[in-house]
């Protein structure tokens, strides 16, 4: 399941961190950050808990 969400990228590094630190949690198939655009595209494994996987997307990216 693929999804596209605004997110706030203060710059090109952050968006990479971010990029590499989300790609590595489980029930991600891919993570991609736009800084450009502030958006990141998530491609979400089926039967993964969508709130959860959003939680922690969200934590990854406040602590960056």
């Amino acid at each position: 399941m693929k999804k596209s969400y605004k997110i706030n990228v203060d710059c090109a590094n952050c968006a990479n961190l971010m990029e590499n630190e989300i790609s590595k949690l489980t029930g991600i198939n891919s993570a991609t950050v736009n800084f450009m655009t502030q958006k990141i595209k998530l491609d979400i494994q089926d039967g993964v808990d969508v709130e959860e996987i959003i939680a922690k997307v969200t934590d990854i990216c406040r602590d960056i």
